[in-house]
């Protein structure tokens, strides 16, 4: 299995009282494949896996794979504070049916870089490909690019997703030092795609409410078109910043999924905060800019 292209990280539905929405789930699951995504990506960070219980991921595990019945690949995150607690979650994983894990490093006790070398190999020994998520502003925890190399060598670990800015000129680096076959991907909802693919990326995983009009985008992109690619991103933009406001980036994804008709409900679980007025009618005016379709 090797991943590559657009990887959108899911939206994790919740009903108004903050239960699972497991239909929601499989409709938003069915629009990425549908919308050109080559794979999808569960419990990162625009996932709210922070507020996912054990059960809750099993649960949504289960969900995509049925949705996705084998027609692309699927990445589950794993975030947690230590190596044995790591692994819980890495195993978990793999016997739910997930076929690359990504991987975030120890954070609350800050890891020297052979401690990270070493954590990356034992969890590259569960099964599924790990991709090491280099994330400083979430974890605390650099990587810089000579630490990334050391991490592309062990046993199992087979990509990284870059999201330490400014991002294209560190993909551009990593690429440069890894092995050809290792896949780097560019993070940050896809913010510097362009300029990452420019310096080798392999792919993006950005949030997943605009699957369907970055796939194109990248199409464009890949296929010499650039000027066109360039004017296409430049349109949706302004979405793609807004859907980083910290704090807030969980309600603005899940608020524009609602709109296109995808899930039914932008509840979410704190310490994600629902939208104010100001930051809704700051979106309403990027949407009516945009125009997105309502979903099939």
């Amino acid at each position: 299995m090797s991943l590559s292209g657009l990887v959108p990280v899911l939206a994790t539905p919740f009903s108004p009282d903050g239960s699972l929405d497991l239909p929601g789930l499989r409709r938003l699951t069915a629009f990425q494949v549908a919308s050109g995504a080559t794979g999808v990506a569960l419990f990162g960070m625009a996932s709210e896996g922070f507020a996912l219980t054990a059960d809750d991921r099993a649960r949504v595990l289960a969900a995509v794979r049925e949705t996705v019945a084998g027609a692309v690949p699927i990445v589950a995150g794993v975030a947690a504070t230590g190596t044995p607690t790591a692994l819980e979650q890495a195993r978990a994983a793999a016997e739910g049916g997930a076929d690359a894990l990504m991987v975030l490093p120890p954070f609350m006790v800050k890891p020297t870089p052979s401690q990270l070398v070493d954590f990356y190999g034992d969890l590259g020994e569960v099964g599924p490909e790990v991709m090491v998520q280099d994330a400083p502003g979430a974890t605390g925890v650099a990587m810089p690019e000579s630490l990334i190399v050391e991490l592309s060598k062990p046993h199992g670990v087979g990509s990284v997703k870059v999201e330490a800015p400014p991002t294209a000129p560190k993909v551009a680096a990593v690429v440069r030092g890894v092995d050809p076959d290792f896949a780097v991907f560019g993070g940050q909802n896809a913010l510097f795609v362009l300029e990452e693919y420019a310096g080798g990326a392999v792919g993006t995983m950005p949030a997943c409410e605009f699957t369907d009009v970055i796939a194109p985008i990248l199409a464009d992109w890949t296929a010499g078109r650039r000027a066109d690619a360039h004017a296409a991103f430049a349109r949706l933009l302004p979405l793609i910043r807004f859907g980083m406001r910290q704090g807030y980036a969980w309600a603005v994804h899940k608020k524009v999924l609602v709109r296109r008709g995808l899930i039914a409900s932008a509840a979410v679980r704190a310490p994600a905060r629902p939208l104010d007025a100001g930051t809704l009618a700051g979106l309403d005016e990027v949407l009516a800019v945009l125009d997105l379709p309502a979903a099939p």
